[in-house]
């Protein structure tokens, strides 16, 4: 059995490894069309930087490593040109030579990747603009940097990829601008969990242009929509599209934004040809609807699937729920799932709640604190999306909750889980043990929730009473206008002062201590909401907004 792979890096390398690991005898071809078959494209960004210094760590297999270890022959400047479906054949072009030739296949699995989206504007093409997809961007870009010494560089486009990058240009000495079209960066998280990110990249010196679009490149600066700004280098990050020209070419489905329409097994509309990796359309694998979500992760497994059902087992793709983490300095942003945005235009009838908590036991040194955001299912109660912002512990808080979500756990089943405990790693109940908790009380009733974007709506005119329960000294380093200040530990003495036929809406730092305070109040007769997230969520959305409209439905 001979089989052909168009394209290395992710899907492709571990789909000809896996198919040398399940049959000996099969002959296997990869064409790569650049130098390097198997690198460490999550990895780019850390060379820029000075992060990875050996360029030789960028490079994970090589054609010589694939044919001594896996007997695969690896084919690097060799373009696959056109597929003939009905001959079997794939036509291939020598770029060093210029030489063409035919290979005969009897499996083909199509790993093309994605190119780096490159707007029509102004200047795009000039030397000081770059892209980053491979390992001969990643020398481009860092040979500038030691030839050409810029001193101030933009970054166009706020994802994964573009935070990453402005990271390590800040750190090889650049004065570093981010400009993004949304009012956010990183799209998978939400505005209110992205302010804590704006805040804490401005300290970090870096510039931030949100609701704002580049519409010319010039020699030493941007013109954006508003306003401009000094560039000596500019490296365009605003996304990536499928490359799959030579699929549609030869007859093989692709949807509108050019994904290749595979089914569960990595299979095509052709017999005997597979597609896997940032090519393909995936399934969200929490709507079940298609989706474009470009993750290493899922390419790898893409690649095992399609490598299985050639050699006749019968391996099914489940779908992608993007799960993905960035190091951002010494912050950590992790996301999985969807988020609200998501959920909305999917009408899903969803609830949210957000914790502020500890990296480990509060009383052990050097404890970092992490916001964390979930949504859930309202009928199902199932976990949908979460979202975390922090420092230490991030990542394996969001693998956990990834994993629920994987296995279609309930938000109150975070109640029941036995995480590992000791004080330098955690706390007796761990961060996603009091997510759901304090889901757990919403469910069933036993306090009612209020939310950022509610406060500015909520009315002054005495008709509801609004209460601050932090100690003095808290409110003034600042409060929310008309909210009166009753600290919580004398809530209970002064309670009489609390009008019992009025609504009570109250906040703390975290929204723990109202917690307890609404208790207190419904305790005693009392109708009670309780602030999500509280002050510290408030104030960090509230100051770093860009637009207006972030007001409660019924004020819309």
């Amino acid at each position: 059995m001979k089989t052909i792979i168009i394209g290395g890096v992710a899907g492709g390398a571990s789909a000809a490894a896996r198919l040398r690991r399940l049959d000996e005898q099969a002959e296997i071809i990869i064409l790569e069309r650049g130098e390097f078959v198997s690198f460490a494209n999550c990895g780019l960004p850390y060379y820029i930087g000075g992060e990875i210094t050996d360029r030789e760590n960028l490079t994970l297999q090589t054609p010589e490593s694939f044919k001594s270890r896996f007997n695969i022959d690896v084919r690097v400047f060799n373009e696959a040109t056109k597929i003939n479906p009905d001959e079997k054949t794939v036509i291939v072009k020598n770029i060093v030579t210029g030489e063409e030739y035919s290979l005969k296949y009897d499996n083909l699995i199509l790993s093309p990747g994605a190119e780096p989206i490159k707007p029509n504007i102004k200047g795009i093409d000039a030397n000081h603009v770059f892209t980053l997809r491979n390992i001969p961007d990643t020398f481009k870009i860092k040979s500038y940097i030691e030839k050409e010494k810029p001193k101030t560089a933009v970054v166009v486009g706020g994802g994964y990829i573009g935070v990453e990058m402005a990271e390590n240009l800040a750190k090889a000495g650049l004065d570093v601008s981010i400009v993004e079209l949304a009012d956010h960066l990183i799209a998978p998280l939400d505005f209110d969990m992205a302010a804590d990110v704006h805040r804490y990249i401005k300290q970090k010196g870096i510039k931030l242009y949100l609701n704002n679009g580049v519409t010319a490149i010039e020699s030493s600066k941007v013109i954006l929509q508003k306003g401009e700004i000094k560039a000596d280098m500019v490296i365009m990050s605003v996304g990536v599209r499928p490359e799959t020209a030579i699929a549609q070419d030869c007859g093989i489905k692709t949807n509108a934004k050019g994904s290749i329409i595979v089914d569960n097994n990595m299979c095509t509309n052709i017999p005997n040809i597979y597609a896997v990796g940032d090519a393909v359309e995936a399934e969200n694998f929490v709507t079940k609807s298609p989706a474009f979500i470009p993750l290493a992760g899922p390419a790898n497994k893409q690649g095992r699937i399609a490598a299985d059902n050639i050699s006749g087992i019968n391996s099914k793709y489940t779908g992608t729920q993007g799960s993905a983490v960035l190091k951002l300095f010494d912050m950590t942003v992790a996301t999985t799932g969807l988020n609200e945005k998501t959920a909305q235009l999917d009408k899903i009838d969803y609830e949210k709640t957000y914790i502020y908590s500890s990296s480990h036991a509060s009383y052990y040194p050097n404890g970092n604190m992490m916001s964390i955001k979930a949504l859930w299912d309202k009928k199902s109660l199932k976990i949908i999306g979460a979202q975390i912002v922090g420092f230490d512990g991030v990542d394996k808080r969001m693998d956990v909750l990834a994993t629920a979500i994987r296995f279609g756990g309930k938000i109150t089943d975070l109640t029941e889980l036995e995480l590992c405990y000791a004080p330098p790693f955690s706390s007796a109940k761990d961060p996603v043990n009091m997510l759901g908790f304090v889901a757990e009380n919403i469910v069933t009733g036993k306090i009612k929730q209020f939310f950022w974007h509610d406060v500015d709506c909520l009315p002054r005119d005495g008709s509801v009473t609004l209460l601050d329960a932090r100690t003095v000294t808290e409110v003034e380093y600042g409060k929310i206008d008309g909210f009166t200040n009753i600290p919580l530990d004398t809530l209970r003495e002064r309670i009489s002062e609390i009008p019992k036929d009025k609504p009570v809406y109250v906040h703390c730092h975290s929204g723990l201590r109202s917690y307890i305070a609404c208790r207190i109040l419904q305790g005693n007769g009392y109708d009670c909401y309780n602030l999500a997230g509280g002050w510290r969520l408030y104030e960090s959305v509230i100051n770093e907004r860009t637009v207006p409209e972030y007001v409660c439905t019924e004020c819309k």
